[in-house]
């Protein structure tokens, strides 16, 4: 005759295996979700969808649609500002290239599940250009060029 905690030993190992194998695919799907929210994002600011899939060559296109240098992406290196800080600039930022405000940018980050498939899917939003300036000419070059005629 067998032990009954050799059973419930058995038994509880097979429920935390179902659960784990369950939170697996349930990631899983969320992080597929969140991929073709990003596809959806970058074809919409006219970058390639593609790129959301390269994992350093998608932040750079990101940082293209945002209106920030490529070499932006060294200071995430930097580890209270590039960690905590510059995300949620550069979340504002999106939220300005695609025409939304502070109140959008607070949606993203709080309620992202609901605010990100927003931004991607509704054709009410359009891209407008780098931080919502449609000239696409960044702050960088505006004071670069102070004092050289306008025309």
């Amino acid at each position: 005759m067998q032990d009954v905690s050799s059973y419930e030993s058995a038994d509880a190992g097979a429920v935390l295996a179902g659960l784990g194998f369950t939170f697996f695919l349930f990631f899983i799907g969320i992080m597929v979700f969140y991929t073709i929210c990003n596809w959806k994002i970058f074809t919409k600011a006219g970058k390639p969808g593609w790129a959301c899939l390269v994992p350093i060559y998608g932040t750079i296109v990101m940082l293209e649609i945002v209106g920030k240098p490529w070499w932006y992406i060294f200071m995430f290196m930097i580890p209270i500002y590039g960690w905590f800080v510059l995300p949620i600039q550069l979340t504002h930022h999106l939220s300005k290239s695609f025409g939304k405000d502070v109140g959008f940018t607070l949606g993203l980050l709080f309620l992202g599940f609901i605010f990100v498939p927003l931004l991607a899917f509704s054709s009410d939003i359009q891209y407008v250009g780098p931080y919502g300036n449609p000239g696409g000419q960044s702050l960088d070059n505006q004071i670069g060029s102070i004092g050289n005629p306008a025309v």
